[in-house]
């Protein structure tokens, strides 16, 4: 997926899952093994 930022080891990207868990286009925070998703 794109990312859109990366700052101080923190990668943001987009995230589009097509009759998945998510179906709208949305953001993760990536920081080492931690990952971050709104919640729903």
């Amino acid at each position: 997926m794109p990312v859109l930022s990366m700052f101080y080891g923190i990668i943001v990207r987009m995230q589009n899952e097509n009759g998945g868990r998510h179906n709208k286009p949305h953001i993760h925070a990536i920081y080492g093994k931690h990952e971050i998703e709104p919640l729903k």
